[in-house]
């Protein structure tokens, strides 16, 4: 046990439950992240997917950086796993396949599929229990969108 457990009540490091909105921008978060780094494409995608969404049109610019600041400290606090654990379970129904879509449209942005994010990729489509052949179409569709 460390002189800090002692001192500090760990209470304050449980990460309360996530919102959509952190829910969505989180999964696109771990799966920029999945890898081991964040490449500039991937921000990139991330900043212009969440700008175009109708869930982040009434959110001030104040309160999408608490938004992205919590969700950075998660991710470095518990890497990817720990942001997924979170999100999975506050993403409305109705957009399991929208995150699912454009995460993999970030995992694609720098042009390159590391084995991490096939990984992080299959376990999301299991964890949203997303149906295999809509997940095998929405793949194909993002590859066409990436090539070139």
């Amino acid at each position: 046990m460390s002189l800090f457990d002692e001192v500090l009540d760990d209470s304050s490091f449980d990460a309360q439950p996530f919102g959509p909105h952190e829910a969505f921008a989180g999964l696109l978060l771990a799966a920029s992240a999945c890898d081991g780094h964040i490449a500039d494409e991937e921000v990139q995608g991330l900043m212009t997917i969440l700008g175009r969404m109708k869930l982040y049109q009434h959110v001030p610019p104040h309160k999408f950086g608490s938004i992205m600041d919590r969700l950075m400290g998660e991710l470095k606090r518990g890497g990817p796993e720990r942001l997924l654990e979170l999100a999975v379970p506050a993403i409305p129904t109705e957009l399991h396949e929208t995150v699912f879509t454009n995460a993999c449209d970030i995992v694609l942005a720098d042009g390159i599929v590391d084995p991490e994010e096939k990984t992080f990729i299959d376990d999301l489509l299991l964890k949203l229990g997303i149906d295999p052949k809509r997940a095998k179409a929405i793949v194909q569709v993002m590859i066409y969108k990436n090539k070139g």
